[in-house]
């Protein structure tokens, strides 16, 4: 087997341009995931890969992927659900083969750390889209600013994957690039931020109670919400005179009001609960607290204390929640069933186009000029026709720009665990996503005396 060799684990919706690029570069990519023909059709076209079967799930296929591990590759791309990361990072790690993921860093992976610096490997985590280039165009922005003698007083960033206008026709306002459970169970998280130097915790119960609305020109527009803690970043990207840090999420208006009234309703819930033999109707009248789902008509607004031609009813009927189709009978927890409807019905279609919005908005002091200024980093990137969607090429290049680089030379990092925040990562990746199309475009406004 080829000494450039790379295995690629997982071949869901966002791992198809990572592995024909790294084809495209001599690499050789064996790329495995538990449903082979998918992973056979995922690899047409690129010349140097090849599709195998494995389960990690499955006892017997985590030994087949880790002799794979042992014999065959010199490092390891995770494109796994987030909860096999780091069985996957301690195979690599046992066996001293470079580990790479676009996920967050856990406090498991984490403790890998060690034993990745004893083994002589380099772990990169964080090399996606958000997080990745949220940190890349980030730290291009600040390490700017302070070599200016600038310090960085307001930082906040939001980030959304949504339709393309022409093919945002649905009430959500919203499609399914990948599976929609992830995206469901997000809407449950609490957020802390820092505003004007102070602390702020929302609980996940409230987190769509407090939403902002921020128009983007030529483009309208959107709902923002704060994600998880943002807190962390002021230490993790060096903004030690920050008074306002706080990163979130672009959705499109209404998608706040909707969710929270479905949470409202317990479709959030991944409680064990009979669903055998009901149908949707039967379900939405139980949650309303009426027997009879003809009366839903007249009671449904009245139970979420709306207008009875409020969009959330719209949204409602329109996905079938109040409708006398039965449920399936696979599905036993109201999540699921939520799940299984919205990507029957909120799934891209052939030729629709998604988009990939991130901006930040940072304001800059110069102590020595007594000057402010204002500063955006945009990015606007949109799926390509009949081909890959903007999240998937937004995802995979930067950690296959990351890993090509490394194996190549190109970049120098000393074993360990590494996120994208240094400049001897993010110049180079964020110059070749230009070249392919994906760019930041910042806008560095005047600076102005303070008032």
């Amino acid at each position: 087997m080829s000494k450039s060799s790379i295995l690629v684990l997982g071949a869901g919706f966002v791992t198809k341009p990572l592995v024909h690029y790294l084809s495209s570069h001599d690499f050789h990519v064996i790329v495995a995931s538990r449903t082979l023909t998918k992973t056979q059709d995922l690899i047409k076209g690129a010349k140097n890969a090849e599709a195998r079967e494995a389960d990690v799930e499955r006892d017997q296929d985590l030994e087949k992927i880790e002799k794979w591990i042992e014999s065959e590759v010199v490092a390891v791309v995770s494109m796994l659900p987030y909860l096999f990361h780091v069985k996957v990072a301690h195979l690599a790690v046992k066996h001293k083969k470079h580990f790479f993921t676009t996920s967050y860093v856990s406090e498991d992976m984490r403790k890998l750390e060690k034993d990745a610096i004893d083994a002589g490997i380099v772990m990169i985590n964080e090399c996606g889209v958000d997080p990745g280039t949220d940190h890349m165009s980030a730290m291009r922005v600040i390490h700017k600013v302070q070599s200016e003698g600038g310090k960085i007083v307001s930082f906040t960033s939001y980030c959304g994957g949504l339709p393309k206008a022409e093919d945002n026709n649905n009430p959500f306002g919203y499609k399914f690039s990948w599976a929609p459970r992830g995206v469901l169970l997000a809407s449950k998280n609490s957020a802390k931020f820092l505003k004007d130097g102070k602390e702020v915790n929302i609980p996940g119960e409230a987190l769509f109670e407090n939403y902002e609305v921020e128009e983007i020109e030529g483009l309208g527009k959107f709902e923002t919400y704060p994600n998880r803690n943002s807190c962390l970043y002021a230490s993790i990207y060096g903004l030690d005179h920050a008074q306002t840090v706080i990163r979130g999420t672009y959705r499109s208006p209404g998608w706040c009001r909707t969710i929270k009234k479905i949470g409202d309703l317990g479709y959030l819930s991944l409680e064990k609960t009979n669903l055998s033999g009901l149908t949707y109707a039967e379900f939405l009248s139980r949650a309303v607290g009426i027997s009879d789902p003809s009366k839903l008509d007249s009671e449904l607004h009245v139970h979420l204390k709306i207008q009875p031609d409020d969009p959330i009813i719209k949204a409602i009927t329109w996905l079938g929640l109040n409708s006398n189709e039965k449920i399936p009978p696979n599905l036993d927890t109201p999540l699921d069933m939520l799940c299984q409807l919205m990507l029957s019905k909120m799934k891209y279609e052939k030729n629709e186009r998604d988009m990939l919005l991130m901006r930040h908005r940072f304001v800059a002091e110069y102590p020595d000029s007594n000057e402010v200024q204002i500063i955006t980093s945009t990015l606007i990137d949109y799926g390509i026709e009949g081909g890959d969607s903007s999240m998937s090429r937004t995802v995979s290049y930067p950690v296959a720009i990351a890993l090509r680089l490394f194996l190549q030379g190109k970049v120098k990092i000393a074993p360990g665990l590494h996120v994208p925040t240094v400049k001897e990562l993010y110049v180079p990746i964020l110059e070749e996503l230009e070249q392919l199309g994906i760019k930041f475009v910042e806008v560095w406004g005047d600076k102005v005396k303070k008032v």
